[in-house]
């Protein structure tokens, strides 16, 4: 994976990394180009060859954190919901972006296609993010949030994406550590750009 240089896409982390009266905001949005470098094709190698982990082979993720979310379809015979799944190529897109953005503090290798989701639509993460954003930052972020969508769009095309998240047990989660009240971690996947928008926020005490 390769990071694009957007000045857009930093001044934007930048400006989500501030300090309130109340906890400390880290944010940062980058973009990545899905090509392989030396250890991204080690790293592919060795998942493609683990069993029933073919590129085309599809991997179940997790529901989204949301249980009202229209992703989670009900079978005919109502055997409960339908997971979503992920081949194991964009899988392991998602693995080294995560790899890429935390490098050298964190290695997610290991990372399985339970500990991520694929979220419902567009809107929703916007309005997830925004919510969030916006009980943090107040006014500061009103300012921004269009900036933000618009400078997103540019890059990566955020009708033509699909948005996953990572949501690991904290044994994994490098936001996991003592203090962090929220988290977030949004791919945005544009298949045809080969590209990745990787949008990643915590707040801590």
């Amino acid at each position: 994976m390769k990071l694009l240089d957007n000045l857009n896409l930093e001044f934007i982390s930048d400006a989500l990394s501030v300090e309130t009266g109340d906890c400390r905001i880290e944010g940062r949005i980058e973009s990545y180009s899905c090509k392989m470098a030396g250890h991204d094709k080690r790293l592919f190698k060795s998942l493609s060859n683990e069993p029933g982990m073919a590129p085309n082979d599809l991997q179940a993720l997790s529901p989204p954190t949301d249980t009202h979310s229209p992703s989670r379809q009900h079978s005919d015979e109502g055997e409960g919901p339908l997971c979503d799944t992920i081949s194991t190529k964009t899988l392991f897109y998602l693995i080294s972006t995560l790899n890429a953005s935390f490098q050298p503090d964190y290695d997610f290798s290991n990372a399985k296609s339970d500990e991520f989701s694929k979220e419902p639509s567009l809107q929703w993460v916007m309005n997830a993010v925004d919510s969030q954003l916006f009980a943090a930052l107040g006014e500061q972020y009103s300012g921004l949030k269009t900036q933000l969508w618009s400078t997103a769009d540019e890059e990566i095309s955020l009708a033509d994406c699909h948005i996953y998240s990572y949501n690991p047990d904290l044994s994994c989660d490098p936001f996991g550590e003592e203090g962090c009240i929220w988290s977030f971690n949004y791919f945005l996947y544009n298949h045809k750009m080969k590209r990745i928008l990787f949008f990643t926020c915590k707040a801590t005490r």
